[in-house]
């Protein structure tokens, strides 16, 4: 089972990598990185990707709550209590709210893509024992990389990685 740096090194042995990172998307913060950034700063690439990556889990738009379209139905629930969980204090229920209401603590989102005129970005969030608010980012170039591999070899990346 890989730990940071051997996830990362490996995910830069995919075709068209031209950079990698473990991005904890609650804070923003890199937990490493290899490579190249999109913008030549690790760290503010952290900090963008998280963003992307915090919307995609909290907005029911991309994540509903459950499979039938709209997500739960909590009408006529008597005594239902709204738990929020915002940084901010904006009352804004967030992803682990919604998820301990309904019951699961699995991310509701597997992975992004986000394709630009020169690269793919690929955004595949980690399941932990703890809080899940890892995700695992790879730049790919768009020429040179294959999406299709690079999904499935960051999927397996993901559940075997190893956070210490």
């Amino acid at each position: 089972m890989p730990g940071i740096d051997e996830c990362l090194l490996t995910a830069m042995t995919l075709p068209g990598a031209r950079g990698a990172a473990i991005v904890d998307w609650t804070s923003g913060l890199s937990l490493g990185s290899v490579g190249d950034s999109p913008n030549g700063d690790h760290e503010a690439t952290a900090a963008e990707t998280a963003e992307v990556a915090r919307a995609a889990a909290e907005y029911q738009a991309f994540a509903p709550l459950s499979d039938e379209p709209g997500g739960a139905d909590t009408a006529g629930v008597t005594g239902a209590v709204r738990v929020t969980d915002a940084a901010d204090g904006s009352g804004r229920e967030g992803r682990a709210a919604r998820a301990a209401r309904a019951g699961r603590a699995e991310l509701p989102v597997e992975d992004l893509m986000l394709t630009t005129r020169t690269g793919f970005h690929l955004i595949r969030f980690v399941e932990t024992t703890f809080d899940s608010s890892v995700f695992l980012y790879l730049w790919l170039d768009r020429h040179t990389g294959n999406l299709a591999l690079a999904r499935m070899r960051l999927r397996d990346l993901s559940v075997r990685l190893v956070l210490v």
